[in-house]
């Protein structure tokens, strides 16, 4: 296995459209690294210029001891599995996994020794005879992973793998991908828009948008502690709530462009915060449901809109003058539409951004609350 190692890597068409924009970051050797972002963020772009398949703009491209941005594709040791399975229909499951290694010369016991121990690993022994037509979607995409296993490069490229199966069999393949990567110790690069399958395969992740990178770090490093407000609302489910505005006088207190007010008691902020124009994010599981006695310290009343019971969970949707909320609370006596719901934040777990640039605007740190 090997190292990979990106250096300021452009990627600008001849439009002038920048796909990807100064991108650095290092892979290990043997750790599986996620890109994750939206739709258009340039995920799978940077993921093919490492795999060759897209010509690099600016920059370099290292795997291992070697800068590979002028070495074709089948020359870097890398197997790339992409999101549409790419199976010969007329060979046999056996043929496909195979195949590739037949084209590059190797002989046939070379050839079924290293089908039958991808076969075995992946628990498809039994379906080496089958053409892909007669598979279901986790098998083939078994075979598929098989054939890059066979390989045995020194980089797994993974291009959305498992965005063509259906939520029971993403799951079970995830299982599938982090047993697989402990076995091998292989290096791996995983592209994903799905922030659930990146926060629980990647050991580090790079989060992306626009083309740029926003942050890069470990799944819960980047939920604790989001650089800016991109990152701190895309990798959560339900995402986090975001409320613009400014801190009271005395930095207990955030209220809200309508004026709506959050109390923060024991949020100690720098001198010079109120008054400045802040976001104040707080994750659904850290809006809290007030007793009683926490009326006195810090507890607010927000409308119940919608109730959504989820068995070990329940998503209240809330309002909160102009600001839609969300609440992860657990099961017990659910509120109803249209009643008020006391709340309060657990200050040790918000988060204050800077508000003068929108969703660019970066952490700012704080004596409580993170």
């Amino acid at each position: 296995m090997a190292q990979v190692r990106l250096d300021h890597v452009r990627k600008v068409y001849p439009d002038g459209f920048v796909a990807v924009s100064d991108a650095a970051f290092e892979v290990a050797d043997g750790e599986l690294l996620v890109l994750v972002g939206p739709s258009g963020c340039g995920k799978s772009t940077l993921l093919r210029m490492i795999a060759g398949l897209e010509a690099v703009s600016g920059g370099t491209i290292a795997i291992g001891d070697r800068i590979v941005n002028d070495i074709a594709p089948r020359d870097r040791d890398i197997a790339m599995v992409f999101q549409s399975y790419a199976l010969y229909p007329h060979m046999s499951v056996a043929g496909n996994l195979g195949f590739g290694l037949k084209l590059r010369g190797h002989d046939k016991a070379t050839v079924a020794a290293r089908v039958g121990e991808a076969a075995r690993m992946l628990g498809i022994e039994d379906l080496l005879d089958r053409k892909p037509a007669a598979l279901s979607g986790g098998q083939r995409q078994r075979v598929a992973l098989g054939r890059a296993l066979v390989r045995q490069p020194q980089v797994f490229l993974l291009d959305e793998p498992l965005s063509n199966l259906d939520a029971r069999l993403r799951a079970a393949m995830r299982v599938e991908i982090a047993r697989l990567h402990r076995s091998l110790g292989a290096t791996m690069v995983y592209v994903t828009h799905d922030q659930v399958e990146a926060m629980t395969l990647g050991q580090r992740i790079v989060v992306l948008d626009g083309g740029r990178i926003r942050q890069v770090d470990t799944p819960m490093a980047l939920y604790e502690r989001p650089a800016d407000v991109f990152v701190a609302t895309f990798l959560g489910s339900p995402a986090m709530n975001v409320i613009a505005g400014h801190l009271d006088a005395d930095g207990a207190g955030f209220i809200a462009d309508d004026g709506a007010h959050v109390p923060l008691p024991g949020f100690r902020v720098p001198q010079d915060w109120p008054g400045r124009r802040l976001l104040l994010g707080v994750r659904p599981e850290h809006l809290l449901r007030a007793e009683p006695g926490d009326m006195d310290a810090g507890a607010f009343d927000a409308l119940v809109e919608v109730v959504e019971p989820a068995g070990n969970e329940v998503f209240v949707n809330l309002r909160l003058g102009d600001h839609a909320l969300v609440a992860r609370l657990p099961p017990g006596v659910l509120p109803r539409p249209g009643e008020a719901l006391s709340l309060r934040v657990a200050v040790e777990h918000a988060h204050v951004f800077d508000g003068a640039d929108g969703a660019d605007g970066v952490r700012l740190e704080a004596a409580a609350g993170g």
